[in-house]
Order: C-alpha cells, then structure tokens, then sequence
C-alpha cells in the first residue's frame, strides 16, 4: 500500500478529536446510504451488532463512547491509530484486545472508494461484530497467533484474514451475505460482492485461503463462503502452524487479477 496522504487528527487532553462540520456531514452520508445498503445483504449477526453498538446517524463517534458500549458487551475497546500502522503493531493490538481505528475520515472525492482504513472502515465495518464476545475472542486469539510468526508468515497468515474478517461471505437461510469489514464498508462491494455474477465464490477452506493472493486496490475476483458463522471461530481448532507450512510447500494458486505492487 502506499503511504496515505490523509493526516490523522490527535484527541485533545480530554481524549475527544475534534471533527468539522464537513468531516459529520461525510459520516452522516456514509452511514445513511450504508445502513440502507447493508439491510439485505449483510449477515444478521453483522445487522444485530449495528444495532447492539447504536451509532451516531449525525456526526463521527467518538473512540471514548464506542468504547464504553463495545467495553460492556465483549471487554473490548477502539484504539486511535494513524492509518498505516505495521502488521506488528496491528495484531499486538488484536491479542490486547483492541482494535486499531484511523482517526481520520475520507473525504467527499473518495466517499465512494478509499484504499486507506478510515474511521469509517473501521468503526462500520468491524466494530459490530466485536460487540459478540465469540467474534471477539476469534480476533484476540488470531492476534496472538500472528505474533508468534515472522514477519514474512504473518503476512500469509493475514490472508486467512483478509478472506474472512475483511471479505468474508456466509451462507444463511436467506442465502449468502456478507459478514467481511471491507465490504460492508463499501457501497460498491457490499453489492458487487453478494449479488454480481462476476467473482467467484467458494466453500472457505483455510488451506486454499492461504494459498490465494489478493489485490487491496480492486474489488475482489473470488470470496470464501462459510457454511455458517460459527464456522469462523473453528479456524482456531486447525494446527494453523502447520496449514502455513503446507500452504507454503504448495505454493500459491495462479492470482485471478492483473500483477500489481499490493498483492499478498
């Protein structure tokens, strides 16, 4: 990825940021559109954490009242991270359990598409789910996991994560939804990812997972499906030690996009 152009805003001795009126009104139309959006294609654990989490329609949360909800219903909490922080430092957040969210907000040129992790994408996106304390074990659990690793396997371990957490599909009794941060923070992908007839889907398995490159700056070729949500935390029973190992012997399946400098 490439070094973001956005700067991240500081909260002031009170712990709070100080939004403009342009930067409430850019949250305002994202979470209007997005909720409306979401309804029939996200997953209903992703709809039940909206509701559980309430946020604000009229202007950006603060990281101060999400985390006095999101600490009450699974002990978790949001921290205020820049928006480019290493692999590292990202998941020693996750096994403390903490999710890193930008302070910063995208801007109306880019409401549409942004490749850098707004407060919009992290708060949105993921901060629902965290407020099930089984979700929310899953991502403290993989956190500690990727810390045990070099650098250069948890940057194939993260695929796991990319295919699931951030653009991963479910099965349901009204058919597949999406349940992934990165598209239900995305109006276009939200779509694109549950009703397009062009990508691929298919059944997730870890060890395919983790052989399969991905591109951050396009909207994904193929998405894994689970059988059902609780499926996402038996990917802890796996050895996944080993499944890396065997990934890596394997080798990667021919990437489904154009090369480009962010596949992973």
């Amino acid at each position: 990825m490439t070094k973001t152009t956005y700067v991240s805003k500081q909260p002031n001795a009170n712990g709070l940021i100080d939004w403009t009126t342009a930067e409430n009104n850019t949250w305002k139309t994202l979470i209007t559109r997005q909720t409306e959006t979401v309804k029939t294609r996200a997953s209903p654990e992703f709809l039940e954490g909206l509701e559980r989490i309430g946020f604000s329609l009229d202007h950006v949360p603060q990281h101060t009242e999400i985390n006095s909800r999101l600490k009450n219903l699974s002990g978790w909490e949001v921290e205020v991270v820049p928006a480019l922080i290493p692999a590292k430092d990202f998941f020693t957040l996750l096994a403390n359990k903490k999710f890193p969210a930008a302070s910063f907000i995208r801007t109306p040129e880019e409401l549409d598409y942004i490749e850098e992790p707004d407060i919009f994408h992290e708060f949105y996106g993921h901060v629902p789910l965290l407020t099930f304390s089984d979700y929310a074990r899953f991502m403290e659990e993989f956190g500690k996991i990727a810390l045990s690793l070099n650098g250069k396997d948890r940057r194939r371990i993260f695929r796991l994560f990319w295919f699931t957490v951030e653009f991963g599909l479910v099965h349901t009794n009204n058919g597949i939804k999406a349940y992934g941060g990165g598209m239900l923070s995305s109006i276009h992908e939200t779509v694109y990812s549950v009703e397009s007839p062009i990508p691929k889907r298919e059944d997730f398995d870890p060890l395919k997972a983790l052989r399969t490159p991905y591109r951050i700056d396009i909207p994904q070729p193929l998405y894994y499906v689970l059988q059902s949500f609780s499926d996402l935390y038996r990917i802890l029973d796996y050895d996944l030690l080993a499944l890396l190992e065997e990934s890596k012997d394997l080798g990667d399946f021919k990437p489904l996009f154009e090369p480009a400098g962010d596949e992973l």
